[in-house]
């Protein structure tokens, strides 16, 4: 048997060779796999190797095995006792295959894989993707898509290159509510949108006073799992001493590791009209407010304003801002209220996450969610004008389906790199902004800021430890 340092090392032969000249087969066209899994033929069946199991994979994994045509056959995981709620695959697919490094799992069972999942935290999403694509993979990875601006555009390359099957995990970019989305740009209703408020409520530790007062700059060490693999867990970042506050789950909250509020709910709260107004990617991001600034944590609450410019006919400049924290305030004008039984106007609630479409005409409100919600006009007296072009409408598939399905060769997905990838370079942007309290320029044809060195930097962010560099070459 190989020991993991060889196998690592045939791995990144395999993976440069791949990025060098490909040539992929699925695996599940040969006959090879046909005594694997006899629910279905082998053509018509995706093996999964799934990289994170437990925290958010305990929802995808089964979202992309719910219908039968999609198994796992390899478990990886730098933690398969103490990360949360890994016991729910655990115990729904109990043979398949343990690995805690996925470049073994892909090194020893690659010709068995079709597609990989990647449930893991932000920092080690580009370096999972990658070496899976250059295999030939179909690859689903989690939201934000990766933690820097240069490994989206890794990755956007990486899809034209290699041609697979990609996803990112913004479960409702395909939804009744996207679709909705849809109608409401083909019927003109989200035409000339020069403004949009973005908002979300606190939801995480460092937007917690109280929890955030416990944590001065980085967390102290503490006793480390014994079943964890730590080194493995930092990936290519800068290997911190161990901390519960990194793992399991509020690694989040820390430059280093995570997008904080804006990577985790963003790609959730902008997505459809980043998406479908061809925003593209912004001209300056100035950060209004971030109280308790540093650089090491993220910002009890945030204020940022993105500037994107005009994109063509229907499609003026557009101002975004996003706020986070508790001290949002996001108030609708009366103007686009009701008038209730008593003949007062009845100004509609926000709400605690969304976000609102301003007009240039100023002649109604579009207001959108998050995730899968569907938008609403106001006055609602619109909504009855409009009621056509806002019917909800679900897709043939949802979004862990149209994955498994654009696998087998039917259909495409709905956030697939190409769509997904500047989505995140825009999440990226702003945490840039979060991590240095400045007001930034960007220029979108080269894609770089303007007059600040040290923003520029962080476009690509810390060197990768020298064992993860080979991954930054594969495309």
């Amino acid at each position: 048997m190989k020991s993991p340092a060889s196998s690592r090392r045939h791995f990144v032969k395999q993976a440069a060779a791949a990025g060098l000249s490909f040539n992929f087969l699925p695996a599940y066209l040969t006959s090879a796999r046909a005594a694997d899994n006899p629910k279905l033929p082998p053509s018509r069946r995706i093996n999964l190797g799934c990289i994170g199991i437990g925290g958010r994979a305990g929802s995808v994994i089964p979202g992309l095995t719910a219908d039968g045509m999609a198994t796992p056959v390899a478990f990886t995981d730098v933690d398969f006792v103490t990360a949360k709620s890994l016991e729910k695959n655990l115990k729904a697919f109990p043979d398949v295959k343990r690995f805690q490094d996925f470049r073994e799992m892909l090194d020893k069972m690659g010709k068995d894989i079709d597609a990989v999942s990647v449930v893991t935290p932000d920092h080690t999403h580009f370096v999972a993707a990658i070496s899976a694509m250059a295999l030939g993979k179909h690859v689903y990875v989690e939201k934000p898509l990766t933690h820097t601006f240069e490994e989206a555009e890794i990755l956007m390359r990486a899809e034209k290159k290699f041609k697979v099957v990609t996803q990112m995990g913004n479960q409702g970019h395909t939804s009744a509510g996207a679709e909705q989305f849809k109608q409401m740009l083909a019927a003109g209703i989200v035409d000339d949108i020069v403004k949009i408020d973005a908002w979300k409520s606190p939801s995480l530790w460092f937007m917690n006073a109280t929890e955030r007062a416990l944590v001065k700059g980085y967390p102290a060490e503490e006793p480390k799992p014994e079943t964890l693999n730590w080194d493995l867990w930092c990936g290519p970042q800068e290997v911190k001493p161990y901390s519960k506050m990194y793992h399991p789950f509020n690694w989040r909250g820390f430059h280093l590791y995570g997008g904080g509020m804006f990577g985790d709910w963003g790609a959730h709260i902008i997505d459809f009209a980043h998406h479908h107004l061809k925003l593209g990617l912004p001209t300056r991001i100035t950060p209004l407010e971030l109280a308790d600034y540093n650089k090491i944590s993220y910002p009890l609450s945030s204020d940022i304003r993105f500037e994107f410019p005009a994109r063509g006919e229907k499609l003026p400049a557009v101002e975004l801002h996003w706020k986070a924290g508790g001290d949002i305030k996001v108030e609708i004008e009366e103007k686009f209220g009701d008038p209730g039984p008593d003949g007062k106007v009845l100004i509609p609630n926000p709400g605690a996450t969304g976000s609102l479409l301003h007009r240039k005409q100023g002649d109604y409100l579009v207001q959108r969610g998050s995730h899968d919600r569907h938008s609403t006009v106001y006055p609602r007296s619109k909504m009855v004008e409009f009621k056509d072009a806002v019917a909800l409408n679900k897709p043939k598939y949802n979004h862990f389906e149209s994955f498994i399905h654009a696998c087998m060769g039917e259909g495409m997905t709905e956030s697939p790199f190409s769509v997904s990838g500047e989505l995140t370079q825009v999440l990226n942007l702003g945490t840039i902004a979060e991590y240095l309290n400045v007001d930034l320029k960007f220029d979108p044809a080269t894609k770089c800021f303007i007059g600040n060195d040290e923003a520029n930097a962080r476009l690509a962010g810390p060197a990768p430890r020298a064992e993860w560099a080979d991954c930054y070459k594969l495309a």
